[in-house]
């Protein structure tokens, strides 16, 4: 039997018409894709794939990561062109290269960006309904960068994390909360070392409601320490996000 070589790919995604990343009972999943266009390439043989996380249903990727190992002996412009062909329309292999057998795409990840879009006009656009989510209220822009402040640095992040979620240690740094206002489009981007289920959906929610006057921002400090998702605002919905940017050491 020929020795597995390991791959890295980058992997950009429509998430509108998928029920999330992770494979699941009824639904059609990102995963779910990727490994039945790998079971033509491999004769049905089932190779299974490692993501550097979880998207929800509906969420988008710019950028997310996979990692899976293969006996084939074909060049990495033949697994990209070959993968792409079986791929449908919505997802795409964008690089693709060999790494080492120890390389994990989840566990060696250092950073990640999420982006999250929000447009203000005062209609909906049906043309922007899945990209990005419609919020035609006035914003203080101030007072979201005040309170975003707030949230950099290495946190508890209890209270902006689903209650479903299984971890235990919700400790996690956010490196940067960058906004832009480009004309009707805010584009809030989140940088840190990991996110906790709904954790980026749940933080825009909560800038939002001190954006429109619902909380102060001076708030934020007390939601971050009294460690109860109660506290913190609703869960942004999912189509404004997309998992921009996964990144490693070297």
């Amino acid at each position: 039997m020929a020795e597995l070589q390991r791959y890295k790919a980058v992997i950009s995604y429509d998430g509108s018409a998928f029920s999330g990343f992770q494979i699941q009972p009824n639904g059609r999943t990102i995963q779910a894709e990727l490994e039945k266009a790998l079971a033509k390439m491999h004769k049905s043989e089932i190779v299974k794939i490692v993501g550097s996380g979880r998207t929800d249903a509906g969420v988008h990727a710019k950028g997310q990561v996979i990692h899976f190992d293969s006996p084939l002996q074909i060049s990495v412009e033949q697994w990209k062109k070959g993968l792409n062909a079986l791929l449908s329309h919505e997802l795409v292999i964008m690089n693709l290269e060999k790494v080492a057998s120890n390389f994990h795409a989840r566990f060696d990840a250092t950073e990640k960006t999420y982006v999250y879009k929000i447009y203000t006009q005062k209609t909906r656009d049906p043309f922007r309904y899945h990209y990005a989510t419609h919020y035609p209220f006035s914003l203080n822009l101030d007072q979201i960068e005040l309170a975003a402040n707030y949230l950099v640095g290495t946190h508890d992040f209890t209270s902006f994390c689903s209650a479903k979620a299984e971890v235990l240690n919700k400790v996690r740094t956010v490196r940067e909360i960058k906004l832009e206002n480009m004309r009707d489009e805010l584009i809030f981007t989140i940088t840190g070392s990991g996110f906790l289920h709904n954790m980026v959906r749940i933080i825009v929610g909560t800038l939002l409601e001190v954006g429109s006057g619902k909380r102060n921002a001076s708030d934020i400090l007390g939601i971050l320490q009294g460690c109860d998702r109660q506290l913190a605002g609703k869960t942004a919905p999912p189509q404004g996000l997309y998992l921009w940017k996964v990144e490693y050491n070297g």
